[in-house]
């Protein structure tokens, strides 16, 4: 598959070496590579668990119950993942300012991990747990720790309010600063590269339409097909981490 993509892989790389403007969006995708598991795939995280939406979360101690639960499940995945060379390669483009940054679905953290700086969570992060009521911020592991030793959802140590982790769940806004410079990102680039994403969570998936349609070159790195692909100026099926080394080394 990377010879029959040779050509595209320069291509692209020659709208990235001219881009005046290169925002990437990435996701779940990107993290698979790392060991995360995606959420809609058949063996995804909602093929096992429910999804509890955050306003059962607020109303209901066994839906906080339930949701600490998936949180202490999952948590393991988030704990030992490490940034594969997909981050690595777009955090390189970042410092090279190939790239303005990463507007990102994800909420491993794994970006900033690799080294990316400017990075947009639209989804939050599971790296910390907030509290509802104080807006204090805690690490995630003691607190999940207690969680499975105790098996009862633990209170914010600061205020004894309710406690969440930093993510957005489904029924929750997304935060309006995050996805306003999201948006913003999107209008004044010249080239946006949708990567590991399907692409049909909104308002997020809005984003590459909205650079297309403002002007920018759209590039969509993706194993499977997505709602946007012809509207793309190239679509490249090939694993995420060999696309974006092979993208770099024709940039280099």
């Amino acid at each position: 598959m990377a010879t029959e993509n040779a050509a595209v892989f320069g291509q692209v790389a020659g709208w990235l070496r001219e881009a005046r403007s290169a925002v990437v969006f990435t996701g779940a995708g990107i993290s698979t590579e790392s060991g995360i598991p995606d959420f809609r795939s058949p063996n995804g995280v909602w093929a096992r668990n429910t999804p509890v939406y955050y306003q059962e979360f607020l109303k209901s101690a066994a839906a906080r119950f339930e949701y600490w639960r998936q949180k202490a499940e999952a948590a393991g995945d988030f704990e030992q993942a490490e940034p594969n060379v997909g981050h690595r390669v777009l955090a390189k483009w970042e410092t090279a300012d190939r790239v303005r940054g990463v507007i990102t679905q994800n909420i491993d953290g794994l970006h900033q991990l690799a080294g990316s700086r400017r990075v947009l969570e639209l989804h939050g992060t599971a790296r910390w747990v907030g509290c509802l009521d104080c807006r204090a911020r805690f690490e995630p592991v003691p607190l999940l720790a207690a969680f499975r030793a105790e098996q009862a959802v633990p209170d914010c140590p600061k205020c004894g309010g309710m406690l969440k982790s930093a993510t957005v769940s489904f029924g929750q806004p997304l935060p309006t600063d995050v996805l306003d410079e999201s948006t913003d990102w999107a209008s004044e680039c010249d080239l946006f590269l949708a990567i590991g994403s399907s692409l049909v969570v909104h308002p997020a998936a809005g984003l590459p339409a909205l650079a297309r349609r403002s002007g920018a070159r759209l590039v969509i790195i993706n194993r499977e097909a997505t709602d946007l692909d012809e509207m793309a100026d190239a679509v490249i099926r090939t694993p995420i981490g060999e696309a974006l080394s092979q993208i770099d080394a024709a940039l280099n």
